[in-house]
């Protein structure tokens, strides 16, 4: 073998090496990434659903409160209905609402995503 056939070899052998090495360490990147995303979902969420509970007691006894009220002007069944089915109204407009928030795209670990099309943009002009 020729000494540029040596050199083609071991820098083929480099290349391939420091791809390789990029590869590993986007993977890593895109871990520590979705590590950090999940613990922030789980933290949010707790703190929602202690917001929520206390909100839903909340409400439970302003509900409570309209019925009363409104069952002096009207027969008290007559303001159970009503509050209720306006009461579900508001959480059916509410949920829907909440669905289209929660959609997966939110949860794309998009600075890896860009370092990884980078890197890929520099491979490629390096391979050229």
């Amino acid at each position: 073998m020729s000494n540029q056939d040596l050199s083609i070899k071991s820098l083929l052998s480099g290349l391939v090496d420091q791809i390789s090495q990029l590869v590993r360490q986007e993977l890593r990147l895109a871990q520590a990434e979705v590590s950090q995303k999940i613990a922030q979902a789980q933290s949010g969420g707790l703190a929602v659903f202690a917001g929520m509970l206390l909100a839903f007691c909340a409400l439970l006894i302003l509900l409570q409160a309209l019925v009363l009220a409104l069952s002096n002007i009207m027969p008290p069944t007559v303001a159970a209905i009503l509050v209720s089915l306006t009461t579900a109204a508001v959480a059916f407009a509410l949920i829907k609402q909440g669905q289209r928030k929660l959609k997966v795209t939110n949860l794309v670990p998009e600075r890896t995503i860009a370092a990884v099309r980078r890197d890929k943009e520099l491979v490629m002009e390096k391979t050229k």
